[in-house]
């Protein structure tokens, strides 16, 4: 029976070699993992430097278009003051009106209409309504999306 026994473990028994390579294929694979974890891991952290940039270019675009918004609300303001508005008139040609020389008339029914600076003005109104369209496009209608346009949009 001792005998029997001593044959099927040396039957089962595996080379020395093989166990050896068995390890070595096991490392191999973990090391294939942390470097597959490790590039994933420098993928989004370098997306994430790109796009924290692009933030920081885009601010800087803001900031220099408020500052240029700035200067020509400025300029305007200049050139529409009562001084600025005088002096051309003068220099136009046309005088102040003297008294009796201006007649008001009223005409019933007559709106004034709106000045031009309140038409040009933005709504600041909060609005309530306004969903992104991401927010209402069910799942099936963003595949056909990206079967369409192939993935960009």
């Amino acid at each position: 029976m001792q005998g029997q026994a001593t044959q099927i473990i040396h039957a089962y028994r595996q080379a020395p070699w093989r166990v050896q390579r068995q390890w070595v294929g096991v490392f191999l694979l973990v090391v294939v993992g942390a470097a597959m974890v490790a590039a994933l891991y420098l993928d989004v952290t370098a997306r994430t430097a790109v796009t924290g940039r692009e933030i920081q270019e885009l601010r800087i675009q803001i900031t220099t278009i408020q500052r240029e918004t700035a200067d020509l609300e400025t300029r305007l303001a200049d050139l529409t003051s009562t001084a600025a508005m005088q002096r051309r008139a003068l220099e136009l040609g046309y005088r102040p009106v003297l008294p009796g020389e201006l007649d008001y008339v009223a005409v019933p029914g007559f709106a004034p209409p709106e000045p031009a600076i309140l038409l040009a003005a933005k709504d600041t109104s909060p609005q309530t309504d306004a969903v992104p369209a991401e927010y209402t496009q069910s799942l099936l209608e963003w595949f056909e999306d990206r079967i369409k346009f192939g993935g960009i949009r």
